[in-house]
Order: C-alpha cells, then structure tokens, then sequence
C-alpha cells in the first residue's frame, strides 16, 4: 500500500530545472538551424585561423628574409627548394606560400570588417537615438543627412574618399565606417520610435530623470536587438566591400595581407594557368562571408518578434 500510495504522489520538480533563462533559450532557437550552426563552425574556423596565424602558417609571407624567389609560383603540393616546407596550396609570384598568406589575409580582412562595423553601429546608434527621441528639426537635420549618404552607393563613397586619403588600412577603415553609420543609424531611429511611445519612457519622463539616463539606460536596450542583425550582416558587407576596394588598389597597400589584394595578385596569373593564386583566396573569401551570412540570417529569424513562434 505505501508503494502505491508512493506512486500516486504527483512528482516535484526543484524551481531551478523549471527556469528557461533568456541565454538558454536563445541557445536553443539558435540550435534548431543545421545552417546556422554550419556558418557558426565556418565563423570559428576562419577566426582561429586568423588569430593564430602566427603560430600556425607555415611561413610568414610577408617576411623578405624567409621567401626563395626559385619557389614562386609552385602548384599545391609542391616541396619547397630546400625540401623543408610544403606548398599545400601553392606559391604565388613573390615565392609566398598561399596556405599562410590566406591566413594573414583573414586577420586583416576581419579585422576591418569588425572594427568599421563595431565604429558605426557606435555612430549611426547615437544620432538615430537621439533624432528619434528629440524630434522636431533635430530629427529632420539628421535624417537628411542620412538621406544624403544613403542617395549615393556605398562603393562609391568609399572610392572617392579613398582615392582623396590614399592608401593604408586606417584609410580603409574611415572610408567603411562613412559609408555604414548611415544604414544603423536609420535602424535605430525606427526602432526608438516605437519605443519612445510605450510607458516605461513615459514613466521615466514623469519622474524627470535625466534626458541622457533615458536615452541610454532605457531606451537604447530596447533597440539593440534589430541593431545587432545588422551589425551581424554589415560585417560581412564590409569584408567584401573591403576585398573589392582591395582589388581596384585602392585598399590596403601591397605591404599588408589581405584576401582582396591576394585575389588581384593572381587575377593576372590566371590566362596563364596558375590558377591557385586567385583561387584559394577567393575560396578563404566566400567561407568567410557565407558563415557569418548564414549566422546574421537566423540572428534576425530568432531576434524578429514578428518570426516568434
């Protein structure tokens, strides 16, 4: 009778394994996508790869004391001249191992793709933030100027102001952060909109808190989440646009890696059958921005209320 009775009794389960904390869903609805797990392991892959270049590339290509000019252009697999290294990947026309200088390529590559991304998420967040809070002619001044950056491609803004300032990594990052702010700044002025009108805002206005506590205690994190897709996105963007500007010669210069400026090394190698050169790095190029694609895409299904199951 006691072990019937026993049965009976409804199971108890401790308050703590009932609770789904926000980072453990997110975990969850993030796992639920094969693809968006794929494009994270791409993601980790190339970020390893290029964090630990200096530890793991076979050679460092970018240093004149270890190249042996009678191993340029050597197809993938070849024996260095002195039999200590092996070409995985080939050489390109400077005796450099393809294999490493992908790597280097990458730390540069994404490098600029996050810190330009990470400068005007900053930038275009602070004045749609206060364009939509203040309203009136601050809203109107700022949103033209928006208007005005957005009315002309993001190629060619960044050719015109490279083509004034020159050549160099920091260059690359100014002309990627000018052509940016713009879209995060129109995002967080439609997402502040809403939120300016519900009434914890209204509520923080009552109680005459300060105008800088509201704008950045309560009301930017409320707008982040669609703020965050499109850094996710824009990241991406910006390698590319950075392997693209890299590639007319207008990027990086020829001293400094970079996936773009390792493809137009090759483009003129390839009507003459050293394909690799241009090949490998525009494969290193494509996983880069397939994997963090694939990632922005169901950030913004996960982070879209609209998409909630």
């Amino acid at each position: 009778m006691t072990d019937l009775a026993a049965d009976k009794l409804p199971t108890t389960t401790s308050p703590a394994a009932k609770v789904e904390t926000p980072l453990r869903r997110f975990i969850s609805a993030f796992c639920e996508s094969k693809l968006a797990l794929f494009g994270l392991v791409l993601v980790i892959i190339i970020a390893i790869a290029a964090v630990l270049a200096p530890w793991l590339a076979p050679q460092n290509p970018y240093d004149i004391a270890k190249l042996d000019i009678f191993d340029s252009k050597m197809p993938p697999g070849s024996a260095s001249s002195d039999g200590t290294l092996t070409y995985w990947l080939g050489t390109d026309g400077q005796a450099r191992d393809m294999l490493s200088a992908i790597m280097y390529g990458l730390r540069v590559s994404l490098l600029v793709g996050a810190v330009s991304v990470v400068a005007a998420l900053a930038i275009g967040t602070m004045v749609g933030l206060v364009a939509a809070y203040f309203g009136g002619r601050v809203d109107a001044f700022l949103m033209r100027c928006v208007d005005i950056q957005l009315s002309f491609p993001a190629i060619l803004v960044a050719l015109i102001l490279l083509a004034v300032l020159g050549q160099g990594v920091d260059k690359v990052l100014y002309a990627l952060i000018a052509v940016q702010w713009a879209y995060f700044a129109r995002a967080a002025r439609a997402a502040a909109l809403v939120e300016r009108e519900k009434e914890y805002i209204e509520a923080a206005r009552c109680l005459a808190l300060p105008q800088r506590r509201i704008l950045w205690r309560h009301l930017l994190p409320n707008c982040l989440p669609p703020l965050i897709v499109i850094a996710t996105v824009e990241i991406a963007h910006a390698i590319a646009l950075e392997a693209t500007l890299s590639f007319l010669g207008l990027g990086v210069p020829v001293t400094e890696p970079s996936l773009g400026k390792l493809i137009a090394n090759g483009f003129e190698f390839l009507m003459a059958g050293k394909y690799w050169i241009a090949l490998f790095p525009g494969v290193a190029l494509a996983i880069a921005l397939i994997g963090i694609n694939l990632v922005g895409d169901h950030l913004r299904d996960i982070l879209n209320p609209r998409n909630a199951r």
